[in-house]
């Protein structure tokens, strides 16, 4: 009786193994295939309880964290080993002579056979040196990108205080028309261009390698906390309309690749932004996007996350109630002092006689004016073109 009930035991044994060792693959299949987290990937009550669940107590506990959490950034967009970066070889050209700066339009290669495109803006003013801003656009419906008036005039307005600018294109927007915005794997190049323009920025003669910022809006507040989490030579960081809990980004080049998950391993934008730790950080947010919950959620959180390195004063949050998703004068507003506070900028290049920062001299020129390629500089014969061949091109860099 006893051999009989064994041998059964064996024979359901023998059965059975080949569905448990499949259960479990699919398990650990699940465990470790990465998850795309886009929009409203979470809602607002659970991107709350996710920030509030993962508060840490202490700075060891939350160096342990940011580890994972920059890990997978890169991990999701294969940014973990880059091939040697090729030259950057800028050509700068056709210089534009305006009240208290310069205009100069400007590409380069990030990667064999794709160029950067933007302008650069340089103060009037000679200095020993020169703080140097990165600003990246948002979206637009008429994908005009940088020649857009709002990114034009800060960018003009912060060059007149003293720094050297450069506003670059989005994959897709403005001058940059190798391929479409919705090229395949455009996250992973968009932040690879948006590393080699840090590296272009501080290629120019007197960048004060020490005072490097960053800002821009909605996508390009994404791209803005996404290189200050990536790369320690930004020292500022002001990304705008853009730090949610719950919003993950509505674009494939903000949250198109596993940044946010892999098995079960969470994180959101609020942990990647807080990466940016204890390096100075304004968040400017307003009610009427994803940001509107900043004071009451977002702010908090990396209020404390400072607060572990004692450095809570470097950190702030200007919420504008009643503002639109954009980055306009109000927002501008709050940028300009916090820019000068921590980079060493002067005001009083932009202020009149009531202590008002003046924007009038900061003007909107026009895209042709702009733009970086004309018949004396075409774009170049190398350069790969098309969705398909961009696209193996992203792959294999």
């Amino acid at each position: 009786m006893i051999k009989s009930i064994l041998k059964c035991a064996l024979l359901v044994t023998l059965f059975l193994a080949p569905h448990l060792l499949i259960a479990q693959a699919q398990k650990t299949k699940k465990q470790t295939t990465p998850t795309l987290c886009q929009e409203n990937y979470f809602t607002e009550k659970e991107g709350a309880a996710f920030l509030s669940a993962h508060t840490p107590t202490n700075l060891s506990q939350w160096k342990e964290r940011s580890l994972k959490i920059l890990n997978q950034v890169k991990l999701g967009m294969n940014l973990n080993v880059l091939l040697n970066k090729i030259p950057i070889n800028a050509v700068i050209h056709s210089k534009q002579e305006m009240d208290g700066y310069t205009v100069e339009n400007v590409f380069f290669e990030s990667i064999p056979g794709f160029y950067v495109t933007g302008n650069l803006y340089r103060p009037k003013k000679q200095a020993t040196s020169y703080a140097g801003i990165l600003c990246p656009h948002g979206h637009d419906n008429n994908k005009e990108g940088r020649f857009r008036e709002q990114t034009q005039i800060r960018c003009a307005t912060l060059a007149r205080m003293g720094a050297i600018v450069f506003a670059w294109d989005m994959v897709g927007y403005g001058d940059s028309k190798q391929c479409s915005h919705d090229v395949k794997g455009v996250q992973r190049l968009q932040t690879i261009n948006s590393i080699r323009a840090l590296d272009f920025l501080l290629t120019l003669p007197g960048i004060d390698k020490n005072r490097i910022g960053i800002t821009g809006e909605s996508g390009g507040g994404t791209q803005s906390f996404l290189l200050s989490a990536l790369d320690h030579r930004i020292k500022v960081s002001v990304p705008v309309v853009m730090i949610s809990a719950h919003f993950f980004g509505g674009c494939n080049c903000e949250s198109g690749m596993p940044i946010h998950k892999n098995g079960n391993f969470q994180t959101n934008n609020v942990e990647i932004a807080a990466l940016t730790a204890p390096r100075p950080m304004l968040m400017i947010s307003d009610g009427d996007d994803w940001t509107k919950n900043t004071p009451n959620i977002e702010f908090p959180f990396m209020k404390n996350i400072y607060s572990l390195y004692q450095a809570e004063n470097k950190i702030e949050n200007n919420h504008l109630q009643n503002d639109k998703h954009d980055y306009g004068k109000n927002k501008r507003m709050a940028m300009y002092p916090f820019m000068a506070k921590y980079l060493s900028l002067d005001l009083t290049n932009v202020t009149d006689q009531h202590g008002s920062i003046n924007e009038t001299p900061s003007l909107v020129l026009t895209k042709n004016s702009l733009g970086a390629f004309n018949d004396n500089f075409p774009l170049p014969q190398n350069a790969i073109l098309g969705d398909e061949k961009i696209s193996d091109l992203i792959r294999k860099f």
